[in-house]
């Protein structure tokens, strides 16, 4: 089941997922105190950030089964449902390459 085509569109998942993470990491950088911008100005950016935080952990999830996926492409199971043994369409690999169960098994 772990094609040249899966395999590519894994790797090119993490790299993606991988520059997210470092954009979302400098974006999420706190402003100094120093730095003068007014209360409310400082307020939104607090804001963000938390958005961006979030956004961060997200991505990083992602990554973390993005890489799981990517060392078990090789063996014998990749791309059967752990939940009920049956294989996973590759669409659904192809659209979401970290899922482990079928669609059935995910709902």
């Amino acid at each position: 089941m772990a094609s040249e085509e899966i395999q590519s569109r894994i790797r090119e998942e993490i790299r993606k997922t991988e520059e997210a993470v470092q954009e979302y990491k400098d974006l999420a950088k706190p402003e100094a105190p120093d730095v003068a911008i007014g209360r409310v100005s400082r307020m939104d950016a607090i804001n963000n950030r938390s958005v961006l935080e979030a956004a961060l952990r997200k991505a990083e999830e992602k990554l973390k089964n993005l890489r799981n996926v990517e060392a078990k492409m090789e063996e014998p199971d990749f791309g059967i449902c752990v939940k009920c043994k049956n294989e996973i369409p590759i669409a659904r690999v192809m659209i979401r390459p970290e899922s482990l169960l079928c669609v059935r098994c995910a709902h």
